[in-house]
């Protein structure tokens, strides 16, 4: 059994259903912007008098964006009219999600500014107001601490990108966003999962968030013993928390073994000052190196004494040369190279044994890496991996990093502060009354588990589905199916929880399937266009992008006349006399595979088995 020895946070940021939180524009996204608005964006001062880290580094970076329009934008989201005071549905529903975790609700909300100078808000911050503390939710009997319940401000949303230049638009800034933030008490992958799903449960039981892939969103806060909080920020695929949250628990147990092996081997602190070594390559047939310098760049390099066998060494275990390209590579540049990896990439031995007589490298252990880019990008970009390489002597190093598809993570920028933080002057404070208080509490919604309890009553279907249908965010969904087409309720749950899952599993996109695509399926099940075995088949194609009503044709999937479908089965029969004769009745089973293969869903399997026993029975007599 692996040991998970660790601690972990979990911020989830829910969207809510209602109009803009600071205006009253509505909350849609757009295929399309118009205009474009450009600016570049500075760091402020906090109320400590400090500049939050985070912000600094992302303002290193020097990129510049472009803020396109659209009719769900106005001039609040160009940070060029006041904001309006704290959108009523939002707040209602966030004082209800806060009464839901039994928290301390803020009697006077005051709404702060957050510093983000990424581009992803037009005006350099975000809003942001505390609205509970000191919550719990109930998590496989454990209970799990709320640190915080926050309403504050959806980004704008990144279009492209072109060198140093971001394109937002603005048609997501400004959607209020539940911030619910635990304490550190999950102790296991798995866990961290559960605890999203519950919160998630209840968010959605307030039936005022939006639904879809983006309108809910993870922030991972992990850490271990002797390692350092790590943010992971902004993943969107639940099943994936387990593995991001084993993957990051791994690199840091990796940390701290180079970290272990540097004391070992008694090494200090490495010079970030690069040497310019564009001498070296300047005959080099490396793709890489000669696009460099054909374009008037240069090659820079940083000493690395200490460091051999670390950067890519142990069969890939020890991978300190990946972290160190990560904090390059946000400088601008694709990469970099080091000694670990090298001959390779168009760089033979000759280029790599001058590089170390020039450097005067003839320890043991001792390493380098080097950049090809314009030579000011080069520098940047080097510098920032030398200082990686310094952080290395320390262990684990507190950042915020980037999801990736496959379950790991990039670094993005230094773990933010508190110095980003400071009071929103143009928001007046919204206080919360007892009277508020109390109708909060008159209304509030179903619970979870009270919902599961009454879809089983109202519905007929097991505990096991009710559940099921609930953790996956799909009871809503049910409900609706069920209400329209009742006699079906049995095959709309199992297709919910178990036709959806091996979709997934197969690759199918069943996210992509809307609620208005599962009704019209089901309309033309009640309508008997095809029979229920169908249903993979019909959902299949949906997914792709075919119009419900087209596909049964288009499949020839259409419903089989009973006439029809008895031929077919008596010709299977007589095809099979023999075995029928010796079998008798108990052939049935055994037939039902081959009959059901034959009429391709077009008829339902009980009526199969009915023209089935009834053709065995004449045979037999």
């Amino acid at each position: 059994m692996e040991d998970y020895e660790m601690m972990c946070g979990i911020e989830i940021h829910q969207q809510l259903d209602t109009r803009k939180l600071h205006c009253s524009c509505e909350t849609t996204l757009h295929d399309e912007g118009r205009g474009n608005v450009f600016r570049k964006l500075r760091p402020t001062v906090s109320e400590t008098g400090e500049i939050d880290r985070a912000a600094l580094a992302q303002h290193k970076r020097q990129m510049s964006f472009r803020y396109q329009s659209c009719d769900s934008a106005c001039l609040v989201d160009f940070d060029e009219e006041p904001p309006q005071p704290l959108n009523e549905d939002a707040l209602d529903t966030t004082l209800t999600f806060s009464a839901m975790l039994k928290a301390d609700i803020i009697d006077e909300i005051h709404t702060m500014r957050k510093i983000v100078i990424d581009g992803s808000n037009s005006g350099g911050f975000q809003r942001t107001s505390l609205v509970s503390t000191g919550g719990e939710v109930d998590v496989n009997g454990r209970k799990i601490s709320i640190l915080s319940v926050c309403l504050e401000e959806d980004a704008a949303r990144k279009i492209e990108t072109k060198g140093n230049e971001v394109t937002y638009r603005l048609d997501r800034l400004g959607f209020p966003l539940i911030e619910v933030a635990t304490g550190p008490d999950m102790r296991t992958p798995e866990e961290v999962m559960e605890v999203a799903m519950r919160i998630g449960s209840l968010l959605r039981a307030t039936k005022m968030v939006k639904r879809g892939i983006g309108t809910i969103r993870e922030d991972l806060n992990i850490s271990i013993p002797g390692g350092a909080r790590i943010e992971i920020k902004g993943v969107q695929e639940l099943r994936l928390l387990p593995d991001f949250v084993r993957n990051e628990i791994n690199r840091q147990k990796m940390l701290l073994r180079i970290k272990g092996i540097l004391e070992e081997r008694n090494v200090t602190p490495v010079s970030t000052e690069p040497l310019d070594v564009t001498e070296v390559f300047k005959d080099c047939p490396s793709k890489i190196i000669s696009g460099a310098l054909k374009s008037k760049g240069a090659i820079m390099a940083i000493k690395l004494p200490g460091f051999a066998g670390l950067l890519n060494g142990d069969s890939g275990k020890l991978r300190l040369g990946s972290e160190m390209a990560q904090y390059a590579m946000t400088h601008g540049v694709k990469g970099i190279f080091h000694s670990d990896e090298l001959p390779n990439y168009g760089i033979g031995q000759e280029y790599v044994d001058a590089l170390k007589n020039y450097l005067g490298m003839n320890g043991e252990f001792d390493a380098f890496a080097i950049c090809a880019a314009p030579k000011k990008t080069a520098i940047s970009a080097i510098t920032a991996a030398a200082e990686r390489a310094n952080a290395a002597l320390k262990g684990v190093p507190e950042e915020t990093r980037d999801p990736l598809p496959d379950g790991i993570s990039r670094y993005s920028r230094p773990l933010p502060g508190a110095a980003r933080m400071y009071p929103e002057t143009d928001v007046p404070p919204t206080i919360i009354t007892d009277e508020k208080l109390a109708e909060i509490m008159e209304y509030m919604p179903e619970f979870p588990e009270e919902i599961e309890k009454r879809l089983i009553a109202e519905y007929k279907i097991n505990e096991q589905q009710a559940h099921q249908l609930i953790r996956e965010n799909n009871n809503e969904l049910f409900e609706k199916l069920a209400a329209e087409y009742g006699d079906l309720s049995q095959i709309v749950a199992a297709t919910l929880t178990n036709t959806y899952n091996e979709l997934d599993r197969e690759g199918v996109p069943v996210s992509d399937i809307t609620d208005d695509a599962m009704l019209a399926i089901f309309g033309m099940l009640h309508e008997n266009k095809f029979a229920k075995e169908a249903l993979p088949e019909i959902m299949r194609e949906v997914a792709k992008g075919t119009e419900p009503s087209k596909v049964p044709s288009k499949l020839g999937l259409e419903s089989m006349d009973s006439s029809e479908a008895a031929g077919i089965i008596a010709s299977i029969v007589k095809e099979r006399e023999e075995f029928v004769r010796d079998k008798g009745m108990a052939a049935i089973g055994p037939l039902m595979g081959p009959v059901m293969g034959a009429l391709r869903g077009k008829v339902d399997g009980k009526e199969a088995n009915r023209l089935l026993t009834e053709e065995i029975s004449k045979l037999i007599g």
